[in-house]
């Protein structure tokens, strides 16, 4: 009697690290970090779950992996900049776009907030401290300063976006959070007052930028103190 042929379709070839990772971050874009599991990993790559194991050892391992990838692909991106601001400030965009584009990185750098790609990051942004005069004795506070300011901030940019439906009015959206804020005493809450306008209006990439800014400035003063 011949052998019954497979209900699944198996791929025929190699089997790497780098294309298992690729779709692990397929299906984490796709279906977000709960749906990555080995079993999912296996049917998006038409092979046996153990065939994933001999390159990766686990889950959180796969998703340190994906996350070094993407970041990795970011910043070879980043355009060099002869102006140490100028070049700071493509690097931090650079992390706020694909956490934007990937908000399970930020998910997943929150719990592993030693990641290599952060010591990518933190490198980067330090090495150009030094040519914007920042005292040598203030360039590691500088720069955790900015690496937590960029990655804090990406990462609840991102989850901010997850958690309102994507035919939401972003503007009319703000405005009701807002006006939630400010409307049980109308006395209360001076500040908030003057600057709901800004905040139904602002932009967010235009608004991380001028934190970074704020960041360097304190910086420049530092150096001349």
């Amino acid at each position: 009697m011949p052998k019954r042929a497979h209900q699944t379709a198996r791929r025929t070839d190699a089997l790497s690290k780098a294309r298992i990772v690729e779709a692990a971050i397929e299906i984490l874009d796709a279906r977000g970090e709960t749906a990555l599991t080995f079993r999912a990993l296996a049917t998006h790559l038409a092979t046996g779950s153990g065939a994933i194991y001999w390159h990766v050892a686990d889950r959180n391992r796969l998703l340190a992996a994906a996350t070094g990838d993407v970041l990795a692909r970011a910043m070879a991106k980043v355009a060099k900049e002869e102006e140490p601001k100028a070049e700071i400030r493509a690097i931090a965009l650079a992390v706020f776009d694909a956490i934007d584009a990937h908000p399970w990185i930020g998910a997943h750098l929150s719990r592993e907030p030693w990641h290599a790609a952060v010591g990518e990051i933190f490198e980067r942004i330090g090495g150009w401290l030094q040519p914007l005069g920042v005292p040598a004795d203030a360039q590691f506070d500088c720069a955790s300063a900015l690496t937590n300011y960029i990655l804090g901030v990406a990462g609840q940019n991102a989850a901010n976006a997850r958690t309102v439906p994507g035919a939401t009015d972003r503007k009319a959206w703000l405005e009701g959070v807002a006006t939630g804020w400010i409307r049980d005493d109308p006395e209360s809450h001076p500040f908030l007052r003057r600057v709901a306008a800004q905040l139904s209006e602002h932009d967010d990439r235009q608004q991380f930028v001028a934190g970074v800014d704020f960041i360097l400035a304190g910086a420049c003063v530092k150096r001349n103190t």
